[in-house]
Order: C-alpha cells, then sequence, then structure tokens
C-alpha cells in the first residue's frame, strides 16, 4: 500500500505565476511605479516581459508582486547566504605549553610556532603547567609568559594577562590584523 510520493520536493518559499491565489495584486515593474492590477492581467504584464509573476508580500492588502526571473533571484540569494556563511570567520585557538624552567633555545622553537600561528590569523594560548612542587615557581612562570608577550607584540596583542587556575597559569594573544585564511 503505497500513500504518495517517495520524494518530494521542497515547496517554492514564494508563490509565482498561477500559484497566486489573490482577484487584484499590487503589480511592482523595475523602473515603474506599482500599479494595482487585476491577476489576469499582472500575469499577462509579466508573460509580456517574459518574467515571472512572484508574491512577495502575501499579508499585504493587496499583496505585492512583483515582475522578475524567479530562477534568477533564488539563485542571488543563496549566492548571498553563501557569502554571509564564509564571512562569518571560524577563530581557532593554537596552544603552546611551557614548563617553568624552560631554556632559551626551546622557548625560541615554541616563539617561532607562535609567530607561525599569529600570521595565520589564529588566536595563541599559552601556558606553563606546573608540576608537584615547581609551583612555587610561579613568579618565573609569569615572567616567562610576559617574556613571550613582548617578543610577539608586533604581531599580536594580549588579550588576557597572565593567569593562575589550578596548575596552568595561562596568556592568550590575539593576531593584530586579520590573518590570511
Amino acid at each position: 500500500m503505497r500513500r504518495g510520493p517517495r520524494y518530494r520536493k521542497p515547496e517554492d518559499p514564494h508563490r509565482i505565476n498561477e500559484r497566486i491565489t489573490a482577484p487584484k495584486v499590487r503589480v511592482v515593474v523595475e523602473g515603474q511605479e506599482p500599479e494595482v492590477h487585476s491577476l489576469r492581467d499582472a500575469l499577462a504584464i509579466a508573460e509580456e516581459a517574459g518574467l515571472d509573476l512572484v508574491e512577495i508580500a502575501p499579508k499585504a492588502d493587496p499583496p505585492v508582486c512583483k515582475v522578475m526571473d524567479y530562477k534568477k533571484f533564488l539563485y542571488e540569494q543563496k549566492k548571498k547566504q553563501k557569502e554571509i556563511k564564509n564571512k562569518a570567520s571560524k577563530i581557532v585557538v593554537k596552544e603552546i605549553r611551557f614548563g617553568p624552567n624552560t631554556d632559551e633555545h626551546d622557548f625560541n622553537f615554541k616563539l617561532k610556532h607562535a609567530q607561525k600561528f599569529l600570521e595565520e590569523g589564529a588566536k595563541v594560548r599559552a601556558f606553563v603547567f606546573f608540576r608537584g612542587r615547581s609551583i612555587v615557581y610561579k613568579e618565573k612562570g609569569e615572567i616567562l609568559l610576559l617574556k613571550f608577550a613582548q617578543e610577539l607584540e608586533d604581531l599580536g596583542k594580549v588579550e588576557m594577562m597572565p593567569k593562575l587556575e589550578g596548575k596552568k597559569m595561562f596568556i592568550i594573544i590575539a593576531p593584530k590584523s586579520p590573518g590570511k585564511k
């Protein structure tokens, strides 16, 4: 026993041409003043122009219809939505881990990575992890993070100063200029 079509085509968000039900409509044509016409006359105007009659304000009295190329209109709407979606940036946060006794070579190595991350447009979250009794070197950790931020001041700005949470002291640095994506 079958109960209808298996695949249903999504309904158009607008009523077009013969699907419009109002007896009278306000017709908007590019470059002309809006005028009230009977539905038959409005359809004739659209057909004469080789375009579609699209209901854009169904709740108005009388409903407002525009003469336009509907497929082109849908394409441009879809294009705008895609553009808006692409412009919404995704914030990437990269982490760099230090110990309270990190030596100069390791510091410079991690600094180069942080510079690359900031140039790419990602935020950098650098933290010092204190293990066991190394928590007594809190000042060393803070000095290390401040030195790190100072080295990166031409590429990024400090978004959050060093802060101790549990066994981690961290700092967040955001890129100064929008990165390359």
